[in-house]
């Protein structure tokens, strides 16, 4: 066979790949989005556009700010339903069913604004309880909570009523926001191991990624070959795009949108994932150094013993500075009583990091120390993880399925051109 009949063949059935990828979805699936949006990144107000005009195929039940890292609020969010609105009109003369503004307005709430200390959670908030009453309808479908920051509500509400852990389902964008959330996702895996949950840690950098992408289709030129700022979305998209797609949280709907979501393990525009049986933690009660490698996304827990005083349980009273890729940044050490101290971190990609601990308590045991995170997720077992249940799930462990330096991330960078041209068409809609 020549070259030219082959390349056709090969041509054909790439095409045929792409024509049959997306697969229906069984029944309209009842969404609550918990959203970091207005924090450190713009990728959630990208985000909340993609699903803003797409949301005609979602039961939408919350859309709660939970938790801020910035200046994020449910403030925000009600600004983008805003725009939504103007460009309504233009959106419903191609699909009828859009959600009104009205109804997006009245089940956005407010969560949690901050980390939550040591213990995973606090009081109860707007926004978690609101997740309570969603899942507590009487429903023949699961509620999926799809959190695109910190875990802090989704946390406050199974702890403030533990029996809805049988009618949600989770798809959790983590990687650096397991950073973020750190106490509240070692209190579901310690007390909700039984949970279904997608843990999702690097294969929703695929959705950002340009390996392999078109030219006309990369993150810099995306704007300018298909938004064009159209409509009222499309110009405040131009806010929060600074020449880069990344929509790092967009997975989720993704994952929605195609197919049977109860079925993790399928080939889907959201990724396709593994059973997690045991989920990383690394106790460390010593300074550290270079000989010391700890798994990359495990969850990595600081104790100490130091002086006993008179504050409250589970106060903030110390800090861990850590210089890493990213740059400097501080977390907040807790009190746990009885001269106990502690601290909950993660690491969000391989490298070598430096920390010091530090406190202005009279006789603290300052220290401080290096780490060499490697990039091997979950990696070897240990006594101390913690052990999962039959439906926790996480990014392929093939190697083959590695971007780079992210796991699994080509399950979801093989469908971001069709979910990208698929998207390009609805802001046609807008011009």
């Amino acid at each position: 066979m020549n070259l030219k009949a082959l390349t056709s063949i090969c041509l054909f059935f790439a095409a045929s790949t792409t024509l049959t990828a997306q697969q229906p979805v069984p029944v309209k699936p009842r969404i609550l989005i918990s959203t970091d949006i207005g924090g450190t990144d713009p990728d959630d107000n990208q985000s909340l556009t993609h699903f803003l005009m797409y949301s005609n195929i979602f039961n939408t039940e919350g859309l709660i700010s939970s938790p801020s890292y910035g200046n994020g609020s449910k403030q925000e969010i009600l600004r983008m339903i805003d725009l939504y609105e103007k460009d309504l009109p233009k959106l419903k003369k191609h699909i009828k069913d859009y959600p009104s503004p009205d109804a997006l307005r009245k089940v956005t709430k407010q969560g949690r604004h901050g980390a939550a200390p040591y213990i995973g959670y606090t009081t109860a908030t707007e926004g978690s309880d609101w997740i309570i009453k969603c899942a507590s309808k009487k429903s023949t479908q699961p509620l999926w909570v799809l959190v695109w920051g910190g875990l802090e509500d989704l946390a406050q509400a199974l702890h403030d009523a533990p029996e809805i852990k049988s009618k949600i389902k989770v798809y959790w964008i983590g990687g650096p926001n397991k950073k973020w959330s750190a106490s509240s996702y070692a209190y579901i895996a310690q007390n909700f191991p039984d949970l279904w949950f997608i843990e999702t840690n690097g294969s929703y950098y695929g959705f950002f990624s340009d390996h392999g992408v078109p030219e006309k289709l990369k993150g810099k030129n995306y704007y300018d070959n298909y938004i064009q700022a159209a409509g009222h979305l499309g110009a405040d998209f131009k806010n929060y795009y600074k020449g880069e797609i990344k929509m790092g949280d967009t997975p989720s709907l993704l994952y929605m949108m195609d197919g049977n979501p109860a079925d993790p393990f399928k080939e889907s525009w959201g990724g396709s994932f593994e059973k997690l049986s045991h989920s990383p933690r690394i106790i460390l009660n010593h300074s550290t150094t270079l000989s010391h490698t700890v798994t990359v996304y495990a969850l990595l827990d600081f104790q100490f013993k130091g002086p006993v005083i008179d504050i409250p349980a589970d106060s903030a009273c110390f800090k861990m500075t850590v210089k890493a890729g990213i740059g400097i940044q501080k977390w907040d050490g807790f009190y746990l009583g009885n001269g106990n101290y502690g601290l909950k971190y993660a690491a969000k990609e391989t490298e070598v990091l430096s920390y010091q601990i530090s406190s202005k308590i009279p006789g603290f045991p300052e220290q401080s120390g290096q780490l060499v995170v490697d990039n091997i997720w979950p990696g070897k077992k240990r006594p101390t993880d913690y052990q999962l249940g039959a439906n926790w799930y996480t990014d392929k462990v093939d190697p083959g399925l590695f971007d780079g330096i992210r796991q699994g991330a080509k399950t979801v960078l093989k469908w971001r051109n069709e979910a990208m041209l698929d998207w390009a068409k609805r802001w046609e809609w807008l011009r």
